[in-house]
């Protein structure tokens, strides 16, 4: 019987299972079955036409099946189906290649560093000399930008720009390696390049604190050789690629999600790009971030040193680069599955005739108007923390719904708040009336919106989302409450 592997952001809406047994003789047979018996799986996985999402693909072992039969591709009973949702051979001389390094030179001191990459014939003096000429960019000093950044300048790469405009927050310091105590409250960007100066005075650090957009990327991009995409968000993770694939810059990738990562090298002169996977992004709202999922804090270090491990192998011209190919990182069961992709002819992008030929608006391509771009589902009724805490001054009669997960109330919550969460949502729509005034929450927003969605569809006409959630709360109204 073919099993079908659900991802981590999947298995909530299918009671918690990663593997299900299915019937059937196909793709479509197979999914079928699936949504049937786990009905809240259908709307990741079909829009309301009844078609495929175009961000969630599938791979009948490690083929993609839409270089196959796509939905009427046959199963096996041997057969896996893998579902991928988006959550961001070998090659010779990369097109981008740091100038010759034949004038580059090294001191004793850079000598006696390297000297462990120096007697290994696949790095030598040479190679050493290529890395300390490379320029690698950096987008995002977060989770995955601290370790990539840390074994980037420890391996001698000369210049290392990066791209950030965040300060450093209590909640980094589980995973952004780069940070301590003493940096909470400063600049992303000061902190990392004084920790990657102090590691390593030889290499130079160029900080561009700047939100990264259409008007700059190009700008930017061009001066690098290898550029890293370490960003959280749809919105620029579309647009690195594109200026990638603009630029003729090899995309190191890597996104994380709780216990899963993904990576790979996206380089359109080589093989596919972003958009040969994820043609498309999904619904704002419908894919959790790290805020509200959370992520294990080991996992951007891993992802982020495979990171670095593919760009230094890309400026070194050794080994075998993840071109063409998606790598998927379980920590939880510790496993390691490699997907074959291919580059879409018919990519916008970088197919052969491409209708993307400059740079977009990439909060409009996501579906994040700039005006609703702290509201994930338009049309939302909300009511601030302020006027929650005005309401509850006052005695009103309201019911107030936690739609979080257990393991969140623990850390948190309003001991007068009904407690369901937003997977069990269906089930438990009689312990709420339509008569009652009703304020849905979540930790920052996202889930609370949906869930009031859910309940306006369903009849309830009294009921409004708490902006911001109960973070917001914690940090506009009772500053004692933990945060998280």
């Amino acid at each position: 019987m073919p099993k079908i592997l659900l991802p981590t952001p999947l298995r909530p809406f299918a009671d918690g299972a990663a593997t299900i047994d299915v019937g059937g003789s196909t793709v479509g047979d197979a999914l079928s079955e699936l949504v049937n018996r786990h009905p809240q799986l259908r709307k990741h996985l079909y829009d309301d036409a009844g078609k495929l999402r175009s961000f969630v693909n599938l791979y009948r072992n490690d083929e993609d099946v839409r270089y196959l039969e796509r939905e009427g591709t046959t199963l096996s009973a041997a057969d896996s189906l893998s579902i991928v949702p988006s959550i961001a051979g070998g090659a010779s001389s990369p097109a981008t290649a740091p100038a010759a390094a034949a004038s580059v030179t090294l001191s004793n001191e850079e000598i006696r560093r390297y000297s462990r990459h120096l007697i290994m014939p696949e790095v030598g003096i040479e190679g050493q000399k290529k890395l300390k000429n490379a320029r690698v960019l950096a987008i995002g000093a977060g989770g995955l930008g601290s370790p990539l950044a840390v074994y980037l300048a420890a391996a001698g790469v000369g210049t290392i720009g990066i791209v950030d405009f965040d300060v450093v927050d209590d909640s980094n310091l589980q995973r952004q390696i780069l940070y301590g105590k003493k940096d909470v409250g400063r600049p992303k960007l000061q902190a990392a390049a004084e920790r990657l100066r102090d590691m390593n005075p030889n290499v130079q650090v160029i900080p561009y604190e700047t939100h990264l957009d259409s008007s700059n990327a190009l700008e930017i991009f061009r001066e690098y050789d290898v550029v890293a995409d370490g960003t959280d968000n749809f919105p620029t993770r579309y647009l690195v690629n594109d200026a990638c694939v603009l630029t003729g810059k090899p995309n190191v990738y890597a996104s994380i999600f709780r216990f899963e990562g993904q990576a790979s090298i996206f380089w359109a002169e080589k093989g596919p790009c972003y958009r040969c996977l994820y043609s498309e992004p999904p619904p704002p709202g419908l894919v959790p971030s790290c805020a509200e999922g959370g992520v294990l804090g080991i996992l951007p270090g891993l992802l982020g040193v495979i990171q670095a491990t593919e760009t230094i192998k890309l400026i070194l011209e050794s080994g075998e680069p993840l071109i063409g190919r998606l790598l998927l990182v379980d920590a939880l069961s510790m496993r390691f599955r490699e997907l074959k992709l291919r580059k879409n002819p018919e990519c916008v992008v970088c197919g052969p005739n491409p209708t993307v030929t400059e740079l977009i608006d990439y909060q409009q391509f996501c579906g994040i108007p700039q005006a609703e771009a702290l509201n994930p589902v338009s049309g939302i009724p909300e009511i601030s923390v302020q006027d929650l805490k005005a309401m509850r001054d006052r005695g009103e009669d309201f019911v107030l719904v936690d739609v979080r997960e257990p393991h969140e109330f623990a850390i948190c919550s309003f001991p007068e708040s009904v407690k369901i969460p937003l997977g069990t949502l269906p089930q438990n729509l009689n312990k709420l009336s339509t008569a009652d005034e009703i304020v849905v929450h979540c930790k920052m927003g996202g889930r609370s919106a949906k869930a009031v969605q859910f309940l306006r569809d369903a009849g309830f006409r009294k009921v409004r989302n708490l902006a911001g959630g109960i973070d917001r709360w914690a940090a506009e109204v009772e500053p004692k409450m933990p945060r998280y």
